[in-house]
């Protein structure tokens, strides 16, 4: 919950943005200044140690091969003494100690059977504490070689060094190989102590410019917090909210044009407010007034169609046409009145259980003989079906109503497949006519008021074009929705998904507004 809160606190507020970029931003800078100073020091430190490690290691084996040369010709014991001698002399008393100075003398090609036995190391300390390449490279060159390695002590001591070496030569015994070997535990704790203070300063650095970020930010965000805050209330409706200005600066000078905007805001809302009102009280009075003049044509084209028989064939013609016209024009203006209601947010939803599976059955029975006249064949093999859902009947019979008469009106003849799909909080009907289908741009605009994918004043199918309109507002009004696709010559398919419980939410698609048999219904 913690981190939730943290995250929508990024997400909404600009503040926290700038500061946690900042601060984040100045841990990458510090970072990679810090591992470039380290790395220069650690470097410089290291190099010094080489180089000492090797000035000594050189003197050492010139001194050991002096005095080994000088020996040339005396006894085993001399020579043991010798390099005894060598050994502690090139060692130090401290062996264990950060630093200590380790030797090495091992033999490399043994002249003689009793070479071996001149092998030494000081302080006790492994063989292992050389290198296996190491020694590889000594073998291989006259000059001092070096490397780093861990110095193994008698007592299981582990500690950091660095092995130096090269070739030492006894006349008629063998060739040798002495190594110093030299602690770097003082170099490590230099560099560890050096690594802690760059960490601390780098955080003490990082917490101070997150401090500045957020003393200057604090004052360049207040103004817009505020103009935000407003700007939430205007939205809410409270349009006479502006912004106090007290300075000169640039923010002053938002705060003035937004108070100007406001302004110019407030006018523009006002007009189409009282515009919009006097745009639906015409719809609704027309609507209203249009009702008695039409039902007197109501009566009189009823006694005129009854009569038709006793009229010539054109006469008898025009009564049908006048009847035919006359349902059309009620049609429109109902279609009128419920868009007038939708507008004046006065459409109410009367929920009550029903089974959809029935209402769709019912509609399919209804729309029967329309779809034999067009010689379409509607499949639905769900009729039999219990699915309930709390829903206003009128309003969803409606719904399904427009879709499934204009998938017979467009579908070209052909059959017209109706599937629904259920689950614990939600209803999905799937409408699917292999028709003219439409162009993808026009599945966007499908749903508007009065538009039509056939323009032309002389078209030859199609009601008032506020059928789906209507159909996508009762979707709506309860808390549903209704979407179209369609692709020329590859038909329509229309998906509605409503809430199984009233006041409830869909959450996602149960039926996939792509149909699964496109794109083979192109060839």
């Amino acid at each position: 919950m913690f981190a939730w809160n943290r995250f929508n606190q990024f997400r909404h507020s600009l503040a926290f943005r700038i500061i946690f970029s900042t601060v984040l931003l100045s841990l990458g800078v510090v970072w990679l200044t810090g591992s470039a100073l380290y790395s220069q020091l650690s470097d410089g430190i290291r190099n010094v140690k080489i180089e000492s490690s090797l000035s000594e290691t050189r003197s050492a084996v010139f001194n050991a091969q002096y005095r080994l040369v000088l020996a040339q010709g005396e006894n085993e014991q001399i020579i043991q003494q010798i390099i005894d001698d060598v050994v502690i002399n090139s060692s130090t008393l401290i062996g264990t100690s950060v630093n200590g100075r380790e030797v090495a003398f091992l033999l490399s090609d043994a002249l003689t059977n009793s070479a071996k036995k001149y092998e030494r190391t000081s302080n006790l300390i492994s063989s292992a504490s050389v290198p296996a390449d190491l020694r590889l490279k000594v073998q291989g060159s006259d000059q001092a070689q070096w490397a780093e390695t861990n110095i193994y002590y008698a007592g299981g001591k582990v500690t950091p060094g660095l092995a130096v070496g090269q070739k030492v030569s006894i006349p008629m015994i063998g060739t040798y190989e002495m190594y110093l070997l030299f602690s770097l535990e003082n170099q490590k704790a230099t560099l560890d102590l050096l690594g802690q203070s760059l960490d601390l300063t780098g955080l003490i650095l990082t917490i101070l410019i997150g401090l500045i970020t957020w003393l200057v930010v604090r004052q360049v965000v207040r103004p817009v917090r505020e103009a935000a805050i407003i700007a939430e209330l205007f939205t809410a409706g409270d349009l006479n909210q502006r912004m106090q200005v007290h300075s000169k600066d640039e923010l002053a000078r938002l705060g003035l044009s937004f108070n100007e905007m406001a302004d110019s805001l407030q006018k523009q809302i006002t007009r189409l407010e009282n515009l919009s009102l006097v745009q639906q009280r015409f719809v609704s009075d027309v609507s209203h007034e249009l009702r008695t003049p039409l039902t007197t044509l109501r009566m009189a084209s009823e006694v005129i169609h009854g009569a038709k028989e006793d009229f010539d064939s054109s006469v008898a013609r025009s009564a049908e046409l006048l009847v035919a016209q006359i349902d059309r024009f009620e049609k429109l203006l109902e279609d009128l009145l419920e868009v007038s209601r939708f507008d004046a947010e006065v459409a109410v939803l009367e929920s009550v259980n029903i089974n959809i599976a029935s209402l769709v059955g019912r509609c399919v029975s209804d729309i029967a003989l329309l779809a034999k006249e067009r010689g379409s064949e509607i499949e639905f093999s769900q009729a039999d079906s219990v699915i309930f859902l709390e829903a206003d009947a009128r309003r969803v019979e409606r719904i399904l109503r427009n879709l499934i008469t204009n998938a017979i009106e467009y579908g070209d003849a052909r059959s017209v497949k109706i599937t629904i799909i259920e689950d614990d909080d939600a209803v999905a009907v799937g409408i699917r006519d292999y028709g003219f289908g439409m162009e993808e741009s026009a599945a966007l605009r499908v749903f508007d008021r009065f538009w039509r994918a056939d323009p032309s004043r002389a078209r030859t199918r199609g009601g008032t074009g506020l059928g789906l309109s209507i159909a996508l507002e009762d979707a709506r009004l309860h808390n549903g929705e209704l979407e179209a696709w369609g692709r020329p010559g590859a038909g329509a398919h229309f998906v509605v998904t409503l809430p199984k419980r009233a006041g409830g939410t869909i959450s996602h698609r149960l039926i996939a507004l792509e149909p699964e048999d496109f794109p083979s219904t192109l060839a």
